[in-house]
């Protein structure tokens, strides 16, 4: 995930929905309970652990049962501590007690609920990053200190890499005509870290790469889930059992679920955005901009996707008398910089969602030289009477100002070509007109037309154009 360009919009649910997932999460739930359950007898060790032969009554006061019981009771219990649920009363005397933010649990606000899981999110994510506890004793050396250069195992990178991860999925997962809701297989997110961009065929090498990737990654989301960062469907085990079926197995390739899937929870999202913004980054949220100005909404939706775009607007104009929102975008829309034309689009496309109640709004505007085209627009889309006609110089301003916009929002698209394509087909004398247009997009939009057109002689025309226009402007 690059750091350099604008990650899209994410629609998050509301913080009482957010809370009600964090304390409905098998691991924030166990460490509620082992709070709960603590007394004056219960004792930790140096570093806050429960003592060993308390573990077998955590566990069952968690109601746990089987081989993984002690070891699922020992990490509620961390989280526990890490989060505030509990708190150590004498280290030498290893004692607790309920810790102050346990109570924040039941009646603290949502957004206090949701801080204490941030802080069991930190903890497991951290764990998710460690080797395996039987590497881990395997590396001890005599004195008890951990041998990592024979672990082959680097905590910065490993963090690094589980944090790309995130920050992949958590991309796929907001950008329009990404996952969204759907799982990504685990090969795919593997790839995603280890295959470049520009490799076409990858070599053994980097397949082998990618395998080990997805088995770490399958360890790592088998820790993420009790905490409710994801939902998981782990590797299926049978694929790492040698077997001679081999037509079998070719089929069962074609199952691509079989290698894990994943996906982030409405609860995931907020927690990885929120880690993104902690990091400095800028992730934004769909509601965002609501209490914000006109020309807030206009710009900060300049590189929204469409689907996104329109649902900040539509929060945006919910808190706001139709009449005085469509007097406040258009003010917003006014001016000669390089943002404005796109600022106009965003304006025209605002007031699409807006009713009649707006009409006497644009009627106010009918003779600006920058908002008059379209006031005119809008007045005729919704059936107003009485819509003065456009005078041939508002035409041809409005038609540089709408190529402009097209170009800052999508660059030279195939949609922009035919536009441009459809204009010169139309106009026979455009280009000896358009030259001439007081706006000061009207150089580079000639420009584009040249670059834009097929016909060579068209393309010609329009670069004279430009020319032209560029001299009058003193450029």
């Amino acid at each position: 995930m690059s750091e350099s360009s604008p990650l899209p919009p994410v629609r998050l649910t509301s913080e009482a929905e957010l809370a009600r997932d964090a304390l409905a999460t098998p691991l924030l739930s166990r460490a509620a309970r082992l709070a709960r359950w603590a007394g004056p007898d219960t004792r930790v060790g140096a570093g806050g652990e429960l003592v060993e032969e308390q573990l077998p009554g955590a566990a069952d006061a968690l109601g746990l049962t089987g081989d993984d019981a002690a070891a699922t009771a020992s990490e509620a219990w961390r989280v526990a501590v890490d989060t505030g649920l509990v708190e150590i009363v004498d280290e030498e005397e290893g004692t607790v007690a309920a810790g102050a933010d346990l109570a924040l649990l039941t009646s603290g606000a949502p957004q206090d609920v949701l801080g204490v899981w941030l802080t069991a999110l930190e903890t497991v994510l951290a764990d998710a990053s460690v080797p395996d506890l039987d590497d881990l004793v395997d590396a001890m050396d005599g004195g008890g200190e951990i041998d990592f250069s024979s672990l082959d195992w680097d905590p910065e990178a490993e963090a690094e890499f589980l944090d790309g991860v995130l920050g992949n999925l958590y991309l796929l997962t907001v950008s329009e005509g990404g996952a969204g809701e759907s799982p990504v297989p685990l090969p795919a997110l593997a790839a995603s870290m280890i295959v470049p961009d520009d490799m076409g065929e990858p070599t053994n090498d980097v397949l082998e790469q990618v395998s080990d990737a997805m088995m770490r990654l399958d360890d790592q989301f088998r820790l993420l889930e009790p905490v409710g960062l994801v939902d998981f469907q782990p590797v299926d085990e049978t694929l790492m059992a040698d077997t001679d079926e081999e037509s079998s197995a070719a089929a069962d390739e074609a199952d691509v679920s079989r290698y894990g899937m994943v996906r982030l929870t409405p609860l995931g999202l907020y927690g990885l955005r929120a880690r993104l913004l902690e990091s400095g980054l800028s992730a934004p949220a769909v509601g965002d901009l609501a209490d914000k100005g006109a020309d807030a909404l206009l710009d900060g939706t300049a590189d929204y996707p469409p689907t996104a775009a329109r649902a900040e607007t539509e929060q945006w104009l919910a808190r706001r008398e139709p009449l005085a929102a469509a007097r406040e975008l258009l003010a917003a829309a006014r001016g000669g910089d390089a943002g404005a034309p796109l600022r106009r689009l965003h304006c025209q496309q605002a007031l699409s969602l807006v009713g009649l109640e707006a009409e006497p709004a644009l009627r106010e505007v009918l003779d600006d030289a920058e908002l008059g085209g379209l006031a005119r627009v809008w007045l005729s889309e919704h059936g107003a009477a009485d819509v003065p006609p456009p005078s041939e110089a508002m035409i041809f301003w409005l038609t540089i100002d709408t190529i402009a916009a097209q170009l800052a929002a999508e660059g030279n698209s195939s949609e922009l070509q035919g536009l441009v394509e459809g204009l010169a087909q139309q106009h026979g004398g455009f280009f000896a007109a358009a030259w001439r247009v007081d706006h000061p997009a009207t150089p580079d939009v000639l420009e584009a037309m040249g670059r834009l057109h097929p016909d060579k002689k068209v393309a010609k025309e329009a670069r004279k154009a430009a020319f032209k226009a560029r001299s009058q402007q003193g450029g």
